[in-house]
């Protein structure tokens, strides 16, 4: 079996070509091709803790997967956040690859936020706002300007000496347009897309704060609260990975859409695709430029699947990685 660490994923995956494979897989999740049952999770009350399981099969990509996945939101000295995924031989069952799973969480993730960006954001979209100064931010700082020509790029979190330093990392790569913001609500004043991803109980996107023909895209995931109100999701066209695992019951589904359909503010009925629908030309995106865009994102098994395979592909080209009888 071939092990690859955090750093043998991190030099394997292209982010165009992940972004691609991404789109593929959602289509087929969305056209019933794919085998990817409800996650389920096991978990550790003194910790506030879960372990998530997340298997798929993606006939097309040839992957067979699962994903270990732990969310312990307490931790100070590690990652809240830490997994593994095991790639299997679909044709005969036999285990191919333990890999990191962070960093391809993190990519596959903000490769399906750049997805949807690009699918749903005004074509003219220039001020980008990342809300969030963790793993999953600076990963949407990476791959949501692969699809927009942004000329500004604004960063919020609850520390502002923390947002100041991923917004000096970030110019790196994106030039000088990078800046830090002191509040949420500055940082989402008049921009045209709004990059979430924060582990907050609060709503760090509010309704009040968007902009006309604003497009959101949302990955947080607390179960005891949400990152995006209520109102902004009623106001949206509201597209999803899955129907069924944004609306499934917590742990699984999103807390954001349950709590505004507790709210009244919506029904179920009021998410308008799924982002595989988009993808192959079922369902419309934005139909105005003024329109309000929401993708809300709790992260399905079939992107780990397909982040996976091109991982594994890479590994095989590049001979990286270690074998190691089991």
């Amino acid at each position: 079996m071939l092990v690859l660490t955090r750093d043998d994923v991190e030099s394997l995956i292209d982010h165009d070509e992940l972004r691609e494979a991404i789109a593929r897989a959602m289509a087929d999740l969305s056209a019933g091709r794919a085998s990817m049952p409800a996650r389920i999770a096991a978990l550790v009350p003194q910790r506030d803790g879960m372990l998530v399981a997340m298997p798929a099969y993606l006939p097309s990509a040839s992957a067979l997967t699962t994903k270990l996945v732990s969310l312990f939101p307490r931790n100070t000295d590690r990652p809240t956040h830490q997994a593994v995924i095991l790639a299997f031989d679909p044709d005969t069952g036999s285990p191919l690859a333990l890999m990191d799973g962070e960093a391809i969480t993190a990519a596959r993730t903000a490769a399906g936020s750049a997805l949807a960006t690009d699918l749903l954001a005004r074509g003219d979209a220039r001020v980008l706002a990342v809300i969030g100064t963790g793993v999953q931010a600076r990963a949407h700082l990476r791959a949501v300007p692969r699809v927009r020509r942004f000329g500004e790029v604004r960063v919020a979190g609850r520390d502002l000496t923390k947002a100041r330093a991923l917004a000096d990392e970030a110019r790196t790569w994106l030039g000088g347009s990078v800046r830090a913001m002191s509040s949420y609500e500055d940082a989402l004043a008049g921009a045209d897309v709004v990059s979430a991803a924060t582990h907050s109980p609060e709503p760090v996107v509010r309704r009040e704060w968007l902009a006309r023909g604003t497009h959101v895209t949302s990955v947080g995931y607390n179960t005891a609260g949400r990152e995006v109100d209520g109102a902004t999701l009623r106001d949206a066209l509201l597209v999803v990975e899955s129907r069924s695992a944004a609306l499934a019951a917590p742990p699984a589904g999103s807390s954001d859409i349950a709590k505004a359909i507790a709210e009244g503010l919506m029904t179920a009925e009021h998410v308008h695709a799924e982002l595989g629908e988009l993808v192959a030309g079922t369902r419309p995106g934005r139909t105005s430029d003024d329109q309000l865009t929401v993708y809300k994102s709790v992260g399905v098994a079939v992107q780990d699947a397909a982040a996976a395979a091109l991982v594994l592909a890479a590994a095989r080209r590049s001979r990286r990685g270690r074998e190691v009888e089991i």
